[in-house]
């Protein structure tokens, strides 16, 4: 079965208007929790700047996998396996606000400010735990490609309707 195929019951069942709730969550955006851990931090037991952008690519990806509530995940291996194509990281860009440190929960907010034919950019916010306190805001633009050759290719609909809800 194709990824296609494995989705095209979500996506059917939420035009019809039966997952209206699940298909807002899916257009509002993915929140994931990560904990730091004391690899996670320098020598001022503060998270390293680098592992926000860990953090925020483990939100992408649980994103896909979790597929939106009602609408099907998929991992990044399947999609990779039966369709032959991969998700790359075109560029980035990370505004640090203020520091977490070992032991913080880390809450991960994640959104799709543009989807093209190739490629979405997410806009991606670090928060501490529950609060409203803003650690960083991350600007990641990815790129679907082939496997083979990494040529650019469209995002798959399976995929894009797990982003956008549509």
């Amino acid at each position: 079965m194709t990824i296609d195929a494995a989705l095209d019951g979500a996506v059917d069942a939420a035009a019809g208007g039966a997952l209206g709730g699940a298909l807002a969550a899916a257009v509002h955006g993915f929140t994931f929790t990560v904990r730091v851990y004391y690899e996670d931090t320098d020598t001022g037991g503060i998270v390293f700047y680098a592992n926000y952008l860990k953090y925020f690519e483990r939100a992408r990806t649980e994103w896909l996998r979790h597929g939106g509530d009602g609408v099907a995940g998929v991992s990044q291996q399947r999609v990779a396996d039966e369709l032959g194509l991969m998700f790359v990281v075109r560029s980035t860009a990370v505004d640090y606000k203020r520091p977490a440190r070992l032991d913080d929960a880390i809450r991960i907010v994640s959104t799709v400010e543009r989807v093209g034919r190739v490629g979405i950019d997410f806009h991606q916010r670090a928060f501490l735990g529950d609060s409203d306190g803003l650690l960083a805001i991350g600007r990641i633009r990815v790129g679907c490609v082939s496997r083979e050759g990494l040529k650019p290719m469209p995002i798959p609909d399976a995929v894009r309707v797990i982003f956008t809800g549509r």
